[in-house]
């Protein structure tokens, strides 16, 4: 009798569906012939274009990945991931060399006051003519063969602008003039200069403030080598979540084909026994097919997921990491942090790295203020010198000719004096001074012995007219003052509107689980009821299929609620300037590469009952 009762129930659906579909057809034919007039002909059809894309059946592809070794899985923190960002991640990479650029702009701009150490010696020989015996040249030239060497340092002093010169020179001087007493001689001096500037220049000059400006570039860069390693971070985390959607989205497609694999069987089983028709069978092994390609996306989808993460965390192509499969452990976040509003704008503003870089600017732009203001006042320099010179030789062999025919004179005349009865004139002595006899140690000893001082004491006094050059320079750096001004006006703007959307996005994201979570709930149970009725003859394949598909949607759904809750988080953060500390990262002390450490790192733990496995259920 039940059978009896079933095969009548199956007669008269069979009955229904051939009524509808006739129904169908003639309401569409009647249609067609009332709009006939108003409908627009079919274009004509296109040319032949590879008219075989119908692809002939054959057996599913290998689900092997391409390149990574699945069978051992390699199981990855968050907090692994961001510390092997950290040591290895090129971006961060590039910006620790612009760092280290900055240091040695630094170092250059300091090279300035460096003492710079100055070193010349020559040796001249030269022969000039002379038209007149008092030259002391013999044979009408004089010859000289002139030894000299000057040795010396110079700077800038690092305070109120000075600069300053020490110099030491040494001569020696050989000469065929019959008038020298002394030949060859040797003569060494020294002399210590100083030049103070009494208004422009004192306070400021363009070597302090390069190096000014220097030291807040380094500041500069330090901020902005932080505020990468913020968005390396910010995006590793996006990575990482994106992977465990991905994974957990496979699994999802995997367990849709099982169920539908497993629907297929049941329902041949009752085809069989001739409980439903073969067309309801039909419809289930297409839903095999359709939910197969879905795996096949979704692997895609983990591969891409995967090599997204590996960017980051992998230093160079060559790497291990690449042929390993990762597998992320860390515990999804279901609820998100409850932070105020104003409490979050507040550390936003205390945090964010921009506004420090903006501030840096600021600072910079108040140095070239400073300098440029100097640089409208006068000139003024006071200029103070002292020098010693001496003087040493060897006596000449030969006497000096002019002396003796002075000698020679004076002797005729104190003998023409005497015979008249007049004095004789005082005795003319033309000896060289005994201090000037000597080499190089007298002359140095000449030296130290000061007597020979020089003492220079001026002012220097450089104005130019107008002086546009400089006014224009002040002009231009007050606008860009206030340009900074603006910019950072606009920066915190942007920071306000970034927190509130973020913090919008979190409770939104929350929400949208909370809702996800009750219809993946509902969606499970309609499909569950669905089932029953179809085993009991009150439903159909498509029904159960339809059901089917949207259980599964709706666990997607979930899932990316989940996932774009954990993204949102990350956001979050990084909108708030707490990203770094949120992960207890900071720079090493003391290590000249400025690498990162990760401290009190909290281990990455898996807590009973959390949502955080995304192994096969």
């Amino acid at each position: 009798m039940q059978r009896w009762m079933k095969e009548m129930l199956k007669t008269a659906r069979a009955a229904a569906f051939v009524v509808a579909a006739c129904a169908f057809q003639a309401s569409g034919a009647h249609a067609q012939q009332q709009d006939g007039a108003k409908t627009n002909p079919l274009p004509a059809d296109p040319p032949s274009v590879a008219p075989s894309y119908e692809a002939p059946e054959r057996e599913l592809p290998s689900v092997e990945r391409v390149g990574v070794d699945a069978g051992e899985p390699f199981s990855l923190t968050l907090e692994e991931a961001v510390r092997l960002a950290l040591e290895n991640n090129n971006d961060i990479e590039a910006t620790r060399i612009d760092v280290a650029v900055a240091e040695h702009d630094l170092n250059a701009a300091r090279g300035a006051y460096d003492v710079r150490f100055t070193s010349e010696t020559y040796f001249e020989h030269g022969e000039t003519p002379v038209a007149s015996f008092l030259a002391g040249g013999q044979d009408g030239s004089l010859k000289t063969n002139d030894v000299s060497s000057r040795v010396g340092f110079e700077g800038l002093s690092k305070r109120a602008g000075g600069s300053y010169k020490f110099e030491v020179t040494s001569r020696r001087l050989s000469s065929n003039n019959v008038f020298n007493d002394v030949n060859p001689t040797v003569s060494t001096g020294f002399s210590f200069s100083y030049t103070q500037p009494l208004l422009r220049g004192r306070k400021t000059d363009d070597n302090r403030r390069r190096i000014e400006i220097a030291k807040k570039n380094l500041s500069l860069t330090d901020a902005q080598f932080r505020r990468r390693a913020t968005e390396v971070i910010t995006n590793v985390e996006q990575a990482y979540w994106e992977l465990a959607y991905a994974l957990r989205n496979l699994q999802i497609q995997i367990d849709a084909v099982r169920q539908a694999r497993a629907q297929a069987e049941s329902d041949r089983r009752q085809v069989e026994k001739g409980v439903i028709a073969p067309v309801d069978l039909l419809e289930s092994e297409t839903q095999v097919k359709n939910f197969e390609q879905n795996v096949y996306s979704a692997q895609e989808g983990v591969s891409r997921a995967e090599n997204s993460l590996k960017k980051m965390l992998a230093p160079d192509r060559r790497a291990e990491l690449w042929s390993k499969a990762l597998l992320p452990v860390t515990p999804v976040n279901l609820e998100a942090p409850r932070v105020a509003l104003e409490e979050a704008v507040r550390s936003a503003l205390s945090n964010r790295l921009e506004l420090a870089e903006l501030q840096t600017s600021a600072e910079i732009n108040r140095i070239d203020q400073r300098f440029y203001r100097d640089q409208t006042r006068p000139q003024v320099d006071l200029t103070a010198t002292y020098a010693s010179n001496a003087l040493a030789g060897s006596l000449r062999d030969e006497e000096n000719p002019l002396a003796s025919n002075l000698v020679s004179l004076q002797n005729r005349v104190n003998q023409l004096s005497t015979l008249s009865g007049l004095p004789a004139l005082p005795a003319a002595t033309f000896d060289t001074n005994g201090d000037l006899v000597g080499g190089y140690g007298q002359s140095l000893q000449n030296l130290f012995a000061q007597n020979n001082p020089t003492v220079r004491v001026g002012v220097k006094v450089s104005l130019p007219i107008h002086n546009r050059t400089a006014k224009a320079n002040f002009a231009r750096s007050l606008t860009e003052g206030r340009r900074v001004e603006n910019q950072r006006a606009r920066a915190e703007q942007e920071i306000e509107a970034e927190v509130r959307d973020t913090l919008q996005a979190l409770r939104s994201s929350e929400a949208r689980l909370a809702a996800a979570a009750a219809a993946r709930s509902t969606a499970e149970q309609q499909y569950q009821s669905e089932r029953r009725k179809f085993q009991s003859g009150m439903s159909t394949a498509y029904m159960v299929s339809q059901r089917q598909i949207d259980f599964i949607n709706a666990k997607g759904r979930e899932l990316q609620a989940q996932t774009d809750l954990n993204k949102s988080v990350a956001d979050f953060r990084r909108a708030t300037g707490s990203t770094l500390q949120t992960h207890n990262v900071a720079l090493r002390p003391g290590d000249p590469a400025r690498r990162f450490e990760q401290t009190n790192s909290p281990a990455a733990t898996i807590p009973a009952g959390s949502d955080s496995s995304f192994e096969k259920e």
